[in-house]
């Protein structure tokens, strides 16, 4: 019921049941507004894994006609609300959400724009649907690194039900919202992680890449605005007692500090091409990665998208593939990994990063590709996150550089490097 909006059920292994059980459920149809950030893709994924048919909307008469809307976001406020202009779809969302049965839920960026204004993008509105600004946290006073990033445990404001952890990744923050059916704690400062008004719901974590109970939040939701009738008073965002088919683990990974993000388990694979052109997970000895027998093969540890999908069957909280041969060649016209990228997508529901080749480039016909064309790409396959290696050395370059001339007064420049260091 709408006053107890964040009942949390018992964690499942709900990416085990939902893809060998397909058939127990009628085809869910959901309207998803893509607004061109970010990497929608695992959204997109989820929501098939839980047997979705998805339709995109991007017209204002698309999201008046809409049943049940989703709005996934990445970046920042001022963009999506200029992008959501642009399409001509923002006046259409604001009479969707003038209506509090229609459920609708919004994730990350999805939710700050349904409040009135953020720090972020000052002079730029938001929906307005929920009193408040979206502010930056205060790392200097807070004494923690901004952004926001990794696994933390999201409290119901109901007294019914415990916490479970989610992925967050963000800088701004709605401080505090009569609203808010679920909070989280970072550097010791309380924040809104999600609010609810009847059947919309909003997120600042990404439950589609949150593993076990991202999924389970996602299909509780699904699974009850896609009834008829949706209920008239609201529904829990997580709730509901455990299909009694579906197993019972205990949550991924050791519990979380009190109020703060938790110890991950980062699964790293090393991979390259082999002497066939086939991708496979390989590990070096002194960084050679070919075997001391006959023919030298280049050492095959396994296919990089089975590996990666047991290592999250098996609790990896993220999932790090490094492309180690990736300054040999054109990043973008790597088929091959961002293949990998768009099938390991499909199967695993934590963050993966990519590293590797995220670099400008001139291609041999003379084009110049920047690293952020190289980093969309990346995203657009699957990616969640990417690493960039190269910064650690040119900051590296730079201390050595402001070392050598040092004027004198002794100071090595250290303080310099480990500020360069920590933000990367």
């Amino acid at each position: 019921c709408s006053s107890s909006p964040f009942v949390v059920a018992s964690p499942t292994t709900t990416k085990l049941t939902m893809a060998s059980k397909p058939s127990r459920r009628q085809k869910r149809v959901v309207h998803l507004l893509d607004y061109g950030a970010g990497n929608v893709r695992s959204v997109r994924n989820a929501l098939t894994l839980l047997g979705c048919e998805i339709v995109d909307v991007s017209t204002a008469e698309e999201v008046d006609r809409a049943t049940v809307l989703i709005f996934p976001g990445v970046g920042s406020f001022g963009h999506a609300v200029e992008r959501l202009k642009s399409m001509k779809v923002w006046e259409a969302l604001k009479r969707y959400l003038g209506d509090p049965s229609r459920p609708f839920l919004g994730i990350c960026i999805g939710m700050q724009v349904l409040f009135e204004s953020s720090s972020e993008c000052p002079g730029i509105e938001g929906l307005g649907v929920f009193a408040g600004a979206v502010d930056k946290f205060d790392g200097s006073k807070l004494k923690v690194p901004v952004p926001h990033i990794g696994w933390n445990e999201v409290r119901p404001t109901s007294s019914l039900g415990e916490g479970h952890r989610f992925y967050f990744v963000h800088s701004f923050r709605v401080a505090a919202s009569p609203f808010a059916s679920g909070t989280a704690t970072y550097g010791g400062e309380t924040f809104v992680a999600a609010v609810q008004r009847e059947n919309q719901c909003a997120v600042q974590f990404h439950p589609e890449k949150s593993a076990d109970q991202g999924l389970a939040l996602l299909d509780r939701f699904l699974e009850t605005t896609t009834t008829t009738p949706v209920p008239k008073n609201g529904l829990p965002l997580l709730g509901a007692a455990a299909d009694e088919e579906q197993q019972h683990e205990a949550p991924r990974g050791p519990p979380p500090p009190k109020g703060g993000l938790a110890k991950r388990i980062v699964c790293a694979l090393d991979v390259r091409e082999n002497d066939a052109g086939d991708l496979v997970v390989t590990k070096g000895d002194s960084y050679d990665v070919r075997e001391k027998t006959e023919g030298r093969a280049v050492r095959n540890l396994g296919k990089p998208v089975h590996l990666a999908e047991r290592y999250y069957r098996e609790g990896c909280d993220e999932i790090a593939i490094l492309n180690i041969c990736a300054f040999k060649g054109e990043p973008i016209a790597d088929l091959p990994l961002l293949s990998v990228l768009r099938e390991a997508s499909t199967k695993v529901f934590v963050p993966i990063t990519i590293g590797g080749g995220v670099r400008g480039y001139e291609r041999a016909d003379g084009i110049k590709v920047d690293a952020l064309q190289v980093a969309s790409a990346y995203f657009r396959a699957g990616a969640d996150k990417v690493s960039i290696g190269s910064d650690a050395v040119y900051a590296a370059q730079r201390w050595l550089q402001q070392k050598n001339h040092d004027d004198g007064d002794g100071d090595d420049g250290a303080d310099d490097f480990d500020c360069s260091v920590s933000q990367i």
